[in-house]
């Protein structure tokens, strides 16, 4: 009898260390769900933050790959703007997963993939979690002295025609190292943040913006961002052509690294606040 008593308390014990969060660094994971955006962040202190979720059930897969098969929450899921590819997935996600703040810029799309995660967004303000709209000046705290600034919208996007224009775009920082993340956002966006911030966006890893498109990477902001490394986001073989050649190119002339998750698969950063790996 003594020894099933020493056996369960040792269990218990294991249940509460595992349960405890413990000081880390930062990590951002690029999940591979084909022509689509979903990423992971995940601060030193353990907060998690889901920015968007693919076009399918592929952003589930991920986030059982990531986290402990117990843990069924997340921090905040942001949704940078309502096309299929960024939100299709979002819906199972927000019912899978107890979320404590919905972040979306408060773009209008009339299609049932946004109507459906409109739904779902609906469903877990209902149960609990709080919804806010996108906007420049927004700062997320990731725990550990990491965090999220928004850099964009800076204004209200609810009813611009081209939706990537409406797009997110954030930039996630930890001690010396930091990720630009940008949506879709177009050239025209990142004009705007050029000329608003400058070389303030310096980053070692830069998202490129809409899957590698030749609508986005406009040089003066790459320069400004002066990256290390750029992700290409994207299916293989997808109907867009994404990632343009000329935008390989241009960033091969700069000599910074490529990475793409249709060739690479999910891809993550680790940092210590000094570096990546």
């Amino acid at each position: 009898m003594r020894e099933w008593v020493t056996f369960l308390v040792l269990v218990a014990l294991n249940i509460v260390l595992f349960s405890i969060p413990t000081p880390q660094g930062l990590t951002v994971t690029f999940f591979d769900v084909g022509q689509g955006d979903s990423i992971l962040i995940e601060g030193p202190t353990g907060v998690q933050v889901l920015v968007d979720a693919g076009a399918d059930t592929s952003a589930l897969r991920g986030l059982g790959a990531a986290l402990p098969f117990w843990d069924r929450t997340l921090d905040a899921v942001i949704a940078t703007h309502p096309d299929q590819d960024h939100i299709g997935g979002m819906a199972d996600v927000l019912e899978r997963y107890d979320v404590g703040r919905i972040i979306d810029p408060g773009v209008e799309k009339g299609t049932r993939a946004w109507e459906v995660t409109l739904d779902a967004i609906r469903a877990e303000v209902e149960a609990g979690a709080s919804r806010t709209t996108a906007r420049a000046g927004q700062r997320l705290d990731l725990g550990g002295g990491a965090y999220a600034d928004i850099l964009y919208p800076t204004k209200d996007v609810s009813r611009v025609k081209d939706t990537n224009a409406g797009s997110v775009v954030m930039r996630v920082v930890y001690g010396e190292t930091s990720v630009m993340l940008t949506g879709d956002a177009p050239s025209k966006v990142e004009q705007e943040l050029f000329l608003k911030w400058g070389y303030g966006l310096d980053s070692d890893v830069l998202k490129a913006g809409h899957h590698g498109s030749k609508t986005s990477s406009l040089p003066d902001f790459v320069d400004s961002v002066s990256p290390e490394y750029v992700v290409f986001s994207r299916g293989c073989d997808n109907r867009y052509g994404h990632p343009a050649p000329s935008v390989v190119s241009y960033f091969e002339s700069l000599n910074v690294k490529i990475l793409d998750t249709c060739e690479d698969g999910t891809v993550t950063f680790s940092s210590d606040g000094l570096s990546f790996r």
